[in-house]
């Protein structure tokens, strides 16, 4: 028999830190549509509370996206335009596309 040692406790108490640092995705993905019908702020609000948005781009994405793209981008959050999509995340939240 080898001499494997393994330390359940210290896993369990370090999985219970990464829980209560507040490190994981704690907001909720928002489905929704980019027409202009709503404020910029609608969206800096929801991507501030740590919300990742899926919009639906109803006409130019550079025009419907001008009033807080750069907000979000500033604040350390991205943007990333596919198929029709935009998707919006707050800072911390990565979204990988290099797949595409």
């Amino acid at each position: 028999m080898s001499d494997f040692d393994l330390d359940l406790q210290a896993v369990e108490e370090h999985i219970d830190e990464e829980e209560s640092s507040g490190s994981g995705f704690e907001g909720a993905i928002v489905l929704d549509i980019l027409d202009g019908s709503k404020p910029p702020e609608t969206w800096i609000e929801s991507i501030e509370a740590g919300n990742v948005l899926v919009l639906n781009v109803d006409g130019n994405v550079n025009e419907l996206a001008a009033g807080f793209a750069r907000d979000v981008k500033e604040a350390g959050g991205s943007l990333i335009h596919f198929r029709g999509f935009l998707i919006v995340s707050p800072p911390g939240i990565e979204v990988d596309s290099s797949r595409l």
